[in-house]
């Protein structure tokens, strides 16, 4: 059963989620500027802390799954106070870490408690607010997965610039303990009326086969694995996923309800989000290596140049809801896709003559058309899911985003590896013409993704955008 929430949660809701969600898409960028601070000070190669970024990510896509199931079971509230009370500790245990292991255990149960703070407080947002005020309410929620790519590697060079590698595990702390009084206060408690068993052997299948496909995507362009090995382990991960899939189709309970996917605004947000996020998430590896190994510039200037898009999606929350008023979901979502893919390839006419408000301007258009594009597709992904689903749904379309996320910096790698090739690093110009080349690459992915969008019609997501419908789930007393 439901209960009813307290007074203030539709005034703090949306903040005590964002909070939560910009500390953990913070830290999942903020880390891999310290990794050669971390090795000097524990005195092991910078190569052997690589687990330390994987170990985190494998523990989220093992663990997100199941995330809905626990809120279903023990309230949302109670799941996403445990959730962050985890990740909390959790940070205070990888800045107190006295070497390699100490560290990768810290950072595996921090993943774990990141896992369910996405889907969990995703969840009590779609919960707590209709339809007709749900686009208002996530254009909080989304806002840290814009920003926190982009702040990440800056505020992490400053932080071991001018203090210790563990103070970026503590700056989570504070932000921790406020978010922790904030649920306590104004987060719901929601409760499935008829709780599903967990599904065991659908955990085991999709977490097994998520993590393995997590980790290759993870270490891909290393050459730590020769073509064959990762080759047969890419077949056993689609195996593992095949084979939850057909568990999935004959199980009365599966973890993962695939069969959402025949609600045609839910599969074409979340499947078209998919491919659209593979070019997205390049660019964080991609504009660091143009700032700094092709222009040249120091990495607080390469930062500096990286905030623009974060102050532009900062500032589009306002403008969201009626833009898709006026033109609907279908016409943002094909045509803003298109323009993302142009602001992408615009950065392949950067260079070292390119003046710095030509930059900023490009940076700043990114940013508008990045926050305006996953405010659409995360709202109208729930448009025409009904009470009942929204938990799986939630988390169905947190996975997938997680899974996105890993295969974006994979293409983002795999094209520059390509284009870079043998070109020395120290010929600058050399190395602008090949990311110029990796940017068009992925410029040319983006577009294409428009497609996915096509099959959406003139009237999805009204309920959203306009206010045509009512309560996504009826609050109880």
């Amino acid at each position: 059963m439901s209960t009813s929430p307290p007074a203030d949660t539709k005034r703090y809701l949306p903040w005590v989620v964002a909070i939560v969600m910009f500390m953990e898409t913070l830290d999942t960028t903020i880390v891999n500027t310290a990794v050669p601070a971390m090795a000097e000070s524990l005195q092991v190669q910078p190569l052997s802390l690589k687990a330390v970024v994987a170990s985190y990510i494998l523990s989220l896509a093992v663990f997100i799954p199941v995330s809905g199931w626990m809120a279903d079971r023990f309230g949302t509230r109670r799941v996403f106070f445990s959730a962050v009370s985890l990740f909390t500790a959790a940070s205070l245990l990888c800045g107190l870490s006295l070497n390699a292991p100490m560290l990768v255990a810290a950072r595996l149960l921090q993943g774990a408690g990141a896992a369910m703070m996405m889907p969990v407080g995703r969840l009590a947002i779609i919960r707590t607010f209709s339809k007709a005020e749900l686009l208002g309410a996530m254009n909080f929620v989304v806002m840290p997965a814009l920003v926190g790519p982009l702040l990440g590697p800056t505020l992490g060079g400053l932080i071991v610039h001018f203090a210790s590698w563990r103070v970026i595990f503590w700056v989570n702390l504070p932000v921790g303990l406020l978010a922790l009084w904030m649920i306590s206060r104004y987060l719901p408690d929601y409760h499935a009326d008829a709780p599903r068993p967990l599904d065991t052997v659908g955990f085991v299948l999709f977490g097994s086969g998520v993590a393995l496909l997590s980790w290759l995507l993870e270490i891909f362009g290393e050459h730590r694995l020769d073509l064959t090995s990762a080759g047969v382990l890419l077949l056993v991960a689609l195996g593992l996923l095949g084979a939850y899939g057909l568990h999935a189709s004959h199980s009365a309970w599966p973890l993962l309800k695939l069969a959402l996917f025949r609600i045609r605004t839910f599969r074409i947000s979340v499947g078209g989000g998919f491919v659209t996020r593979i070019g997205l998430g390049g660019m964080p590896f991609l504009l660091p290596l143009l700032y700094q190994v092709g222009l040249g510039r120091p990495a607080w200037q390469s930062g500096l140049l990286m905030m623009p898009a974060a102050a532009a999606a900062m500032t589009t929350k306002t403008m969201t809801q009626p833009i898709l008023k006026t033109l609907g979901y279908r016409r943002v979502l094909v045509a803003n896709t298109v323009l993302i893919g142009l602001t992408i390839g615009g950065f392949s006419l950067v260079d070292a003559a390119t003046p710095v408000p030509a930059i900023v301007g490009l940076a700043l258009s990114q940013g508008f058309f990045n926050s305006l594009q996953f405010s659409s597709m995360n709202t109208l992904a729930y448009a025409d899911v009904e009470g009942p689903d929204t938990s799986m749904a939630s988390t169905l379309a947190s996975s997938m985003q997680q899974l996105s996320m890993s295969f974006g910096l994979a293409a983002g790698s795999l094209v520059a590896a390509w284009f870079l090739g043998e070109v020395p690093q120290t010929d600058r110009a050399q190395v602008t013409s090949a990311l110029h080349h990796a940017f068009l690459t992925l410029a040319a992915i983006t577009v294409l993704s428009s497609a996915s969008f096509w099959g959406l019609r003139r009237g999805d997501g009204e309920a959203v955008s306009r206010g045509t419908s009512g309560k996504v789930v009826e609050q109880s007393a």
